[in-house]
């Protein structure tokens, strides 16, 4: 395009579970949140700052097609093993100046592991589509 920009679009993407394609994924967020330590010394008047390590969350939505959850609480429930993974988000919006300067995105998550509630049952009279939101934390970025 000549005269018009292209911003991102973020319906461009892939979101992979232990390298498999979520192909009911709605949403996926990751965060990076540092630790930050401020401080002074005498006389100063504004205060330092310094990251002193960090935390890396994120979320997924998903719609509700398969029972891949109460399959991982069951396994769980079982063998007592906390269940890793390794989540990946590729941002590839081939029309968007972004793509064009610095082609895909890719953000790999090891050591991912779930967080939060996860609604084994949910029935609702309204009829609404079931998305389940599923939290994790991320042991680091690769």
């Amino acid at each position: 395009m000549e005269h018009n920009t292209s911003p991102v679009s973020m319906r461009e993407g892939k979101v992979f579970l232990d390298g498999v394609e979520v192909m009911d994924c709605v949403v996926c967020t990751v965060n990076f949140t540092p630790e930050v330590w401020n401080g002074r010394q005498l006389r100063e008047r504004t205060p330092s700052s310094r990251w002193l390590g960090a935390t890396i969350t994120g979320s997924m939505t998903r719609r509700r097609t398969t029972p891949w959850l109460k399959d991982i609480i069951k396994k769980y429930l079982d063998d007592g093993v906390t269940p890793e993974f390794t989540i990946q988000g590729l941002m590839d919006d081939k029309g968007s100046d972004y793509y064009k300067i610095s082609g895909s995105d890719l953000v790999t998550c090891v050591g991912c592991v779930l967080t939060g509630d996860f609604p084994l049952t949910r029935l609702d009279s309204e009829g609404q589509i079931v998305d389940d939101v599923v939290g994790f934390n991320v042991k680091k970025i690769v």
